[in-house]
């Protein structure tokens, strides 16, 4: 005589399956890993008005709260209004000046702001990468959102990030510059936003390996 097989016996395996699914879903995709910096090792902080801190004290720019944050030393090299062509000819003497072993690289704002197209500036942005990645620097990027409401998304940093092989903050700016309580003004964050920019970054470090 046949018996049928209990249902409950297929259960295991459903819900393993499920679970799985689960849990690479709350996983995300996986963050690209990055050498570990050296107790002494100098992070390269660069961009424009975001990262020179407009907004706020120095002290409370991001670049200075990510310092503490991962007990390293952050240089600050953001220069307000500089636009991404700018910024690619202006990194080379910064790099050989700083000599860092990580740069987080924040640029393209003042691009969207100034409407001179995504095309250009995801090629500068690029490029920056490229040009650290060839004398050995790691690199971060932090993604810039478009004016507006503050939350207006650019697809290319993402798009870079996966095509070099490089960890994306992706997140956090649109956020912050969603969120009055955040902002300094319409573009700008405060001490609390710049805080919040700097507690993704050292997320986003420890998840890498970095720190």
């Amino acid at each position: 005589m046949n018996h049928p097989i209990p249902f409950v016996a297929a259960v295991p395996g459903w819900i393993a399956a499920v679970a799985a699914a689960a849990l690479l879903a709350a996983c995300g995709p996986a963050v690209p890993k990055l050498p570990k910096l050296d107790r002494d090792a100098v992070v390269l902080a660069f961009g424009d008005s975001l990262t020179f801190g407009t907004g706020a004290s120095r002290e409370q720019s991001y670049p200075a709260v990510l310092s503490r944050l991962i007990s390293r030393k952050v240089v600050g090299a953001g220069l307000p209004g500089e636009v991404s062509a700018e910024g690619l000819a202006r990194l080379p003497a910064v790099l050989e000046e700083v000599k860092p072993q990580l740069l987080v690289l924040c640029h393209g704002g003042n691009d969207f702001l100034r409407k001179t197209g995504e095309e250009a500036a995801a090629a500068n942005v690029r490029e920056m990468i490229r040009l650290a990645q060839s004398q050995g620097v790691s690199v971060v990027l932090v993604a810039t959102p478009k004016p507006g409401f503050g939350t207006s998304r650019v697809p290319f940093y993402e798009s870079i990030g996966r095509e070099l092989g490089i960890p994306v903050e992706a997140d956090i700016l649109p956020d912050v510059l969603g969120d009055r309580s955040l902002k300094s003004d319409l573009v700008h964050p405060n001490a609390e936003g710049y805080a919040a920019i700097a507690r993704a970054v050292e997320k986003l470090l420890r998840k890498a390996g970095a720190v």
